[in-house]
């Protein structure tokens, strides 16, 4: 039987992949994840996402699939990624203040030998108009200074929206499960 990889550290992807109770190691892919000049958010999501699963696919050999998925914010053509830090974040949350933000979350499933699926989930966040002071309590409570966006929709974060437009409610945490299913479907594994 083929192995399967989650191409991430992040622990979101991670703990969203367990809920297939598939067998799966993890592997972290040395990407460098800087935007071409000129990319579009969704072009650039859906390039890092097989840069990883090809990756780590290449480094693992043998009969394995490694699941790659990244994703990117896009606020008004603009691409928005991790803040890594309070003030960033601020600055994030407040420049998506009573706007849509789209989320594209690209996934690709690669084998070893070239092989490869992929697919992308975009998801759109209609935010609140947010007041600074609410803006601050937030990012000082969850601290989501490794998401993109800088909230944690599976959190408090929900409450900075007006309403979600998706697929998929995975997707926004970082795996889309439904196109994931698919993609793991093609390659063989047998879910449920």
């Amino acid at each position: 039987m083929a192995r399967l990889v989650l191409a991430s550290s992040s622990r979101y992807r991670r703990e969203l992949l367990q809920r297939l109770r598939l067998a799966f190691d993890v592997a972290s892919p040395a990407v460098d994840e800087t935007a071409l000049p000129g990319e579009a958010p969704g072009m650039l999501a859906a390039r890092l996402a097989q840069a990883k699963a090809r990756a780590v696919a290449l480094q693992l050999g043998g009969d394995t699939w490694a699941l790659g998925s990244d994703q990117v914010a896009e606020v008004e053509g603009r691409a928005l990624g991790k803040p890594g830090g309070r003030d960033a974040a601020i600055a994030q949350l407040d420049s998506m203040s009573g706007r849509v933000v789209r989320f594209h979350t690209a996934l690709c499933l690669a084998h070893a030998d070239g092989r490869l699926h992929a697919g992308c989930d975009l998801t759109e966040v209609h935010f609140r108009v947010l007041e600074a002071a609410e803006i601050g309590r937030y990012v000082d409570a969850e601290q989501p200074f490794d998401c993109a966006g800088s909230f944690k929709s599976e959190g408090l974060g929900i409450a900075l929206f007006e309403r979600i437009d998706n697929r998929d409610p995975t997707a926004l945490i970082g795996l889309p499960l439904i196109a994931t299913c698919r993609l793991l479907r093609a390659a063989g594994f047998a879910l449920p």
